[in-house]
Parts: structure tokens; C-alpha cells; sequence
């Protein structure tokens, strides 16, 4: 019988994301507080001599050019840093909607990553793994263990792994993709430039929710308000969840276009959840925790 292994990709979510400067090759370099979602993308794989993959699920529609995907160029990358691996069959059931600053795209190729290393009795902290993942996109690296963490560079330079609070939360996003490219043109940095702005404050494990969430507020996200002036509609995301009296805090996840409320309970999200999706049937909208 064939190896078969399966496993999630989380929703990657941009707690803070700060700009430190945009470098002379035209990358930005980034200092991020990243935490995962308790819902994602689910990936599953069956050894064969093939590399393939099939894309199936409620948010597939849009990712009609399966080669052109996350999870074959992480494949790809690997196999050519590990001559010799074994590949196989990928089935993806994308739960998550494409172009939306939580790093579906990402976590699909870090959870290949994952698989493919359980197949090949690879280490989880085997350098290839984080070489192919580098190679493969910025937010992939974060991805592949997918632990809370102090994000930094243009994603290849993790810090330790934090542990957070369980916080409750809810994940709104309009259904119009965001582009990242756009969003950093709109920002208009250049070459050599600085970001000017208060730095990044301290994020330190097993803080209480209270003071995490005064931590956080003393962050931001640079690429907000320029996401914003490029698609007004994630204006009105952000009003829908801070209209809520019970959101402690709303903000934007990487490049957007979603945000995420964070409450105080399951059920304060919950119902929060329930009360944006009967104002704004035509958004995707979930409850969820992050850490």
C-alpha cells in the first residue's frame, strides 16, 4: 500500500506588521508578530513516482492552473536541493480564499514541505526544508512549522518560537483579492528608504491575554491604509468588526484584504460572527482562535 499522509495548513495572521526599509534590491524588509488560525486548508498526499496535484474544496474555483501552484514549486525546490526524494500525488481542499494576507498560498507549500519530509524521514529542522521554503515565497518559512513567532527580513529570519494566549477571533474578508506588489508600490518607499514609524515592541511567551492585547494595540500594520486608498471596501471590513462593542481590536492580516476582530470569548466571536454575515452575506466570514 501506498504511503498516504495528510495534514493542515493554517491561516497564517499578521498580528503587527511593520516596515523597517525597503532595501536597494527592492525588498521590503518586515517586522511581523505572525500566529496561526485554528482553520485552513487541509493537504494530502499519496506516494508516486509523479509529482502531481488536484485542487478541490470551496475556495478552488480560482486556482485553475494546478502547475503554476504553491505546493508544486515547494515540491519542485526540494526535490532539486534532495536528489533522490520521493514525490507523489497532492490532493489540496482550499478552504481559504486566494489573494487574501493569510498566506493560503504559504501554508499550502509549507505543508507539502511537511509531508514530504515525513515521507522521506527528513528532520523538521533538516536546512533543506528551509531553503526549499525560502526559495518557494516570503511567508512560506513562518509557515512550515507554523508556531507563533517574531517574523523579520523579507520572512527567511524567524525568531524563537512564542507561546500566546488562545485568542478568539474573527476572520472577515470581502471577497476581492488584495495585490501585495500593489500594496507596496501604493506605500512608495524607495530604494534605501527608511520606514518611519515607532518600533516594534516586545513580544515575550505566555503573556496574559490582557497584556498581549495592550501589546498589540501599540503595533500596526504599514501596509493598512495604503491597502485601503487601493480597495475602499477593506474600509468597510473595518468598520463592520469595530462597530462590535465586544472587539478588542481589529486589523488588517499582511497584504489584505482580511481582517481579523479579536474578542473576548468563543462566544462573543461567535455571535459576532453571526451578526456580519447576516449584514454582509456576500463576505467570507469565520470564527476562529489564534496562536
Amino acid at each position: 500500500m501506498a504511503w498516504t499522509g495528510q495534514t493542515r495548513a493554517r491561516a497564517k495572521i499578521n498580528l503587527t506588521l511593520h516596515i523597517t526599509r525597503r532595501r536597494d534590491d527592492g525588498y521590503h524588509d518586515l517586522e511581523s508578530l505572525v500566529a496561526f488560525a485554528g482553520l485552513g486548508d487541509e493537504l494530502q498526499l499519496v506516494e508516486n513516482k509523479q509529482l502531481s496535484l488536484v485542487i478541490t474544496g470551496p475556495e478552488a474555483a480560482p486556482l485553475n492552473d494546478s502547475s503554476d501552484n504553491h505546493i508544486i514549486k515547494a515540491a519542485t525546490a526540494l526535490a532539486a536541493l534532495k536528489p533522490g526524494l520521493k514525490l507523489g500525488a497532492f490532493r489540496l481542499i482550499k478552504r481559504l480564499p486566494i489573494a487574501s494576507g493569510m498566506g493560503g498560498g504559504s501554508a499550502d507549500a509549507a505543508a507539502a514541505l511537511r509531508l514530504l519530509a515525513r515521507l522521506n524521514h527528513l528532520a523538521p529542522d533538516d536546512p533543506a526544508l528551509h531553503q526549499a521554503a525560502i526559495q518557494t515565497g516570503a511567508d512560506v518559512p513562518v509557515c512550515v512549522a507554523s508556531q507563533a513567532r517574531m517574523m523579520r527580513g523579507i520572512g527567511e529570519a524567524l525568531g524563537e518560537p512564542l507561546i500566546l494566549p488562545r485568542l478568539f477571533a474573527v476572520l472577515v474578508n470581502p471577497r476581492q483579492g488584495s495585490s501585495t506588489p500593489a500594496v507596496f508600490q501604493a506605500i512608495g518607499l524607495e530604494k534605501g528608504q527608511t520606514y518611519k514609524g515607532p518600533t516594534h515592541p516586545a513580544i515575550a511567551s505566555r503573556e496574559p491575554t490582557a497584556r498581549l492585547l495592550e501589546t498589540l494595540k501599540q503595533g500596526r500594520n504599514d501596509m493598512q491604509s495604503a491597502a485601503i486608498r487601493l480597495l475602499p471596501v477593506i474600509a468597510e471590513v473595518e468598520a463592520a468588526l469595530t462597530a462590535l462593542p465586544d472587539c478588542r481590536l481589529a486589523r488588517m492580516s499582511g497584504s489584505g484584504a482580511t481582517f481579523f476582530g479579536l474578542f473576548d470569548s468563543c462566544r462573543s466571536a461567535a455571535l459576532a460572527a453571526k451578526l456580519i454575515s447576516h449584514r454582509h452575506p456576500e463576505w467570507w466570514v469565520k470564527p476562529t482562535t489564534i496562536d
